[in-house]
């Protein structure tokens, strides 16, 4: 031992090792520090292997023996991997989790060596306080996040590793799965406790398309097109497979070869329909004739040779199904399957084994085909049959965190416990997708919300209308105040009797008048002025589900004092002739941020425009980030010399796929900040809000005020422009 632990630190080595030793901790634990901490000793160095058995110490009290057990090993590994330099970090990430997440500390060694070569040591940190942050102190959520059976984490795991996922794909591929046929049906993704193979591929069920998280071994580029082609290919089925196949008395290798037929047929259709598929399907189908004459290489050399006019394959069963596939209509949906059937009677005769427990559909864009065969009631029958298609049966989970993640019954036909999934309200337009900023990484996650515009609903414009009138009193001290106020680009005067600064050409003049002998003029001053207006805002009002409660001691919801604060402002302006536009925001998640334009710039404040307020109604969640950077894209657009967003709420926010509460706070103050670079001033309301330390620390202490009563519109204006005319 004298190599690892050269000196004084013999003597330290020894100590530590007699330390652990009398603990009571258990002869694995100390046993796997004297017998490792000598490596480690090399590799990093003497001082921090015998600082080592501290940490063995705190995590044997704090997450067990078992954990400490591990931690010698993972320490080894870890050393191998991140190096001298990494090390101390990786050891501090340790004791983070064993300080806060101590149950999960052994599952996290499990994992730990994929893990680290998968995101790397940061990576590694940032996806770990991930987890624990989200828990929220839950110890079974722990547990589930760090066994990877949370389908976030999973998630977070290819975030942090730059893969692309369902999660960074399915707000693009809605759209895009829309503009190729004209359909829009629910994408779901494929649970984490799903059978394996059912995870790498595809599959529809009905109406609804199932995807998987992921597909490992692809690069970000070829994974975006992977799941582009997925989506197109099962777009073909739904637009060309008009009935399903009843299964019948057929054999796994016939309902696999059924199968792969009718992938070729909805291909070709969609190919002569729209002849670009060919450049987005073609380049997976990559397999090369080979000697190898076993099923699954025969299949997908089969499904190349059908897809692929330019492909030559020598083997005589793959050139007789090209040959019958080519004779057929492929408008007639059995030639399906009298080719699949042909072919699996060819095949059993040719000696070749097929077994479907390992078949796995190729390419890999291709679905599990499940979706394509009618089980009748015959349960061992559908069992077989999904064994073929690679897919197990799919339960619907219970998931209280995520709730809108409802997986479809793989048995379509079943009446027992089957799952209704209601279709996605389709009535917005997706308009933008921004990044969203996470504080516990520092990082920005981009297009990560989806912002979609929503038409207005109109009502009755006398309801606003009588708000307004109700209040004369105060629309005239409101719109008193904003008239006084002068904001705009100040304007140097020149010539004047007092001032700020000699007026160099009015004091020259005094000069030479004097010089002459006339008597020199007194304004040789000049001061700056604002004289003008210059001013554009934007009156953003939160609408989420909260704001119909009352406020405290009344009988009126948030609102309608949003609604009248929002019509006292707007008839100040537009009789002042400022530039102004108002507009509405709730959420339902990050995918579905929606935007409602009450009023445009270019737009007169009218009946219309009260009728839009009136029909405000309150739902969902407030996910101010993104409505502000939303609002603020449009409000950088106009060239006026100050430009305001101003937004109305009630308190911080929220959204039912976030539960740290700390999270959206530090986005929108992250969206506040940006704004300000582009020099869009932003203030915040808050009506009868709790929320107000939020709200000061999203927009600044100065620039967010709180108001439980419209009267006091009259003293926060005053501050407001004070604030706009520095």
């Amino acid at each position: 031992m004298a190599d690892a632990f050269p000196g004084d630190l013999h003597q330290a080595w020894i100590r530590a090792c007699r330390r652990l030793s009398g603990a009571g901790y258990g002869e694995g634990v100390t046993d796997a520090y004297v017998r490792l901490s000598p490596q480690i000793a090399r590799l990093v160095s003497p001082q921090t292997a015998v600082d080592l058995a501290g940490v063995v110490s705190g995590v044997a009290i704090r997450a067990g023996r078992a954990a400490a057990a591990l931690l010698p090993e993972q320490a080894l590994a870890a050393a191998e991997t991140v190096g001298r330099d990494g090390f101390p970090r990786w050891l501090l990430l340790v004791e983070y989790v064993s300080n806060s997440a101590p149950e999960s500390l052994a599952l996290l060694f499990a994992h730990m060596p994929q893990l680290l070569l998968q995101v790397g040591l940061e990576g590694l940190e940032s996806w770990t306080r991930i987890g624990i942050r989200m828990a929220e102190g839950d110890r079974e959520r722990r547990l589930r996040f760090f066994r990877l059976d949370d389908p976030s984490a999973i998630r977070w795991l290819q975030r942090a590793s730059g893969q692309i996922g369902f999660a960074d794909m399915e707000a693009k591929l809605r759209p895009f799965l829309t503009a190729l046929w004209g359909d829009s049906p629910p994408l779901r993704e494929t649970p984490s406790n799903a059978h394996e193979q059912a995870r790498r591929r595809a599959g529809f069920d009905g109406s609804v398309v199932r995807l998987p998280s992921s597909f490992p071994g692809f690069q970000s580029a070829d994974a975006e097109r992977l799941y582009r082609a997925a989506v197109a290919h099962i777009g073909a089925h739904l637009r060309f497979t008009r009935e399903r196949f009843p299964v019948g008395g057929l054999k796994p290798a016939q309902i696999a070869l059924v199968s792969l037929i009718e992938d070729a047929r909805v291909e070709q259709l969609a190919i002569r329909e729209l002849p670009g598929l060919a450049r987005l399907f073609l380049p997976f189908h990559t397999v090369q004739p080979s000697s190898a004459v076993t099923a699954p290489a025969l299949f997908a050399r089969l499904a190349r040779a059908l897809a692929d006019p330019s492909y030559e394959d020598p083997n005589p069963w793959i050139a007789k199904a090209r040959e019958a596939f080519l004779r057929e209509d492929p408008h007639d949906q059995q030639l399906s399957r009298r080719i699949g059937n042909l072919l699996g009677n060819d095949l059993g005769q040719m000696r070749i084994q097929f077994d479907p427990r390992n078949y796995v559909v190729q390419p890999p864009y291709r679905d599990d085909n499940l979706g394509l065969w009618d089980f009748g009631d015959d349960d061992s029958q559908a069992e077989d049959a999904e064994q073929v298609l690679s897919s197990a049966r799919i339960r619907q989970e219970e998931n209280h965190e995520r709730p809108d993640r409802i997986e479809q019954e793989s048995r379509p036909d079943g009446e027992a416990g089957r799952v209704q999934i209601e279709p996605l309200s389709m009535g917005g337009v997706l308009v933008a997708r921004y990044g969203e900023f996470d504080y516990v990484t520092g990082r920005e996650q981009p297009d990560w919300v989806s912002v979609k515009e929503y038409p207005a609903n109109a009502a009755t414009a006398a309801q606003v209308a009588r708000l307004r009138e109700k209040r004369g009193d105060l629309a005239d001290r409101v719109t008193a105040l904003i008239r006084s106020a002068r904001v705009s680009r100040a304007e140097r005067l020149r010539r004047q009797s007092e001032g700020e600064f000699l007026d160099i050409d009015a004091c020259i003049d005094a000069a030479i008048a004097r010089r002459i002998g006339e008597t020199p003029s007194p304004r040789i001053h000049g001061r700056y002025e604002r004289r003008s207006r210059d001013l554009s805002v934007l009156l953003l009002l939160d609408v989420s589900q909260s704001t119909n409660d009352r406020v405290a001691n009344g009988r009126r919801t948030v609102l309608d004092i949003e609604r009248q604060a929002a019509a006292l402002l707007s008839q100040a302006m537009s009789g002042l002739d400022d530039p102004f536009a108002i507009a509405a925001f709730c959420s339902d998640r990050r995918e579905d941020v929606r935007y409602t334009r009450i009023k445009d710039f270019s737009q007169p404040y009218d009946s219309l425009v009260e009728a839009r307020l009136a029909g405000l109604q309150g739902s969902f969640s407030t996910r101010l980030g993104a409505a502000i950077r939303h609002a603020g894209a449009d409000l950088a657009t106009q060239r006026s010399y100050r430009r305001l967003l101003l937004v109305v709420s009630d308190g911080e926010p929220s959204d039912i796929d976030v539960e740290d509460r700390r999270y959206l706070v530090e986005d929108a103050r992250k969206a506040v900040q940006g704004l300000s670079r582009l020099g869009v001033n932003t203030f915040c309301v808050g009506l009868d809000s709790n929320a107000e330390s939020y709200l000061g620390r999203i927009f600044g202490q100065k620039n967010a005020f709180s108001i439980a009563t419209i009267d006091r519109l009259t003293d926060l204006l005053p501050k407001l422009y004070l604030a706009l005319g520095r």
